[in-house]
């Protein structure tokens, strides 16, 4: 498999796990939508749990890589905390999709323990990301409020998972932007 299959057939996986699960979606359904044999995806992922491991490790990578931007173009904390908002308003897509981390979640019970253990990385690097920004607003002002920075930053990270499972659940984004109001009305 060449490597734009490979990434194709990533790409493929990670649009319908986000939008389905990691239930939701079959060797056969991503083969088919690819436009290859199954035995192709199983050369480069011998098993679903080892694609939902690199699925979750490119996330990551691509998340870290988002927020690292974040901090270093956004002056202000406010601004910073906006922008990170601004990463799981676009993952809702509307009302259709979640977060890749979220999405998975939803089958924990499904989930091989390789990827429990990506899931709750990500989570860990999105929790320091946002208590970084907590601790930039309270220290330039324009987060107001902040108590423990920390505390902040997981309460923030819940509240942005949970707003996105609602809006899914209903393909409503307004309840997105609904939960992000009181979040974001501490920015100046």
């Amino acid at each position: 498999m060449s490597t734009d299959t490979k990434s194709a057939v990533l790409d493929s996986a990670e649009r319908i796990a986000r939008a389905c699960g990691f239930d939701g979606f079959s060797y056969a359904d991503l083969a088919e939508e690819v436009g290859i044999r199954k035995a192709s995806i199983h050369h480069h992922f011998p098993t679903k749990a080892a694609l939902a491991v690199t699925l979750m490790q490119r996330y990551h990578k691509t998340l870290d890589e988002a927020c690292t931007h974040i901090v270093v173009t956004e002056v202000s904390g406010s601004a910073q905390l906006r922008a990170v908002v601004d990463q799981y308003r676009s993952a809702l897509d509307g009302g259709k999709s979640l977060c890749l981390c979220v999405a998975f979640s939803t089958s924990r019970e499904s989930l091989p323990a390789d990827v429990i253990t990506q899931i709750s990385r990500f989570r860990t690097m999105m929790i320091t990301w946002l208590k970084e920004i907590f601790e930039a607003g309270k220290a330039d002002g324009t987060i107001t409020l902040v108590g423990d920075p920390p505390m902040e930053a997981a309460a923030g990270l819940a509240l942005m998972e949970g707003a996105q499972l609602a809006a899914r659940a209903e393909e409503t984004p307004a309840l997105f932007e609904n939960a992000m109001q009181l979040l974001l009305q501490r920015c100046s």
